[in-house]
């Protein structure tokens, strides 16, 4: 079984402050993702020439009544895997709780025991939806 860091996502109130504020660390925009649907835009920031070492900047174009709160503020660490399903497979044997499972073969959510948020995502295409997945239900949140 095979994991590859992706980034660490935080929560932003004011997008043009905080990428102010990582500019002055040294990082940089690496790519960018606005979804007018959803309201909110992705801000993905890194040290000049680590573009696998970002931080995720997450801004919701409506505001966000949580912010700013410490609580708040993180949100998720992602890592991609080889096989989604056996990966949830493995937690699960394990007494992991699936929050949010990979109903799309694609995306999954567990939480650490210190209650952090861990984002998984299937390396490359989506697999097919398969069960018990597909029907599985979200625990919690994620």
């Amino acid at each position: 079984m095979t994991i590859r860091y992706l980034h660490t996502m935080v929560r932003v109130l004011d997008l043009e402050k905080s990428m102010a504020f990582y500019r002055l660390l040294g990082l940089e925009e690496i790519r960018r993702y606005d979804n007018e649907g959803g309201r909110f835009s992705l801000v993905f920031m890194a040290p000049p020439g680590q573009p696998d070492c970002p931080v995720e900047l997450t801004w919701n174009w409506d505001g966000d009544d949580g912010l700013p709160s410490d609580s708040r503020h993180f949100g998720h660490l992602a890592y991609e895997v080889d096989d989604i399903y056996a990966t949830c497979a493995h937690l699960q044997a394990n007494g992991v709780m699936i929050n949010r499972p990979p109903r799309d073969g694609h995306m999954a959510f567990v939480r650490s025991p210190d209650n952090v948020s861990v984002e998984l995502l299937q390396a490359g295409e989506a697999k097919a939806p398969a069960e018990p997945w597909a029907s599985m239900p979200n625990t919690g949140h994620w």
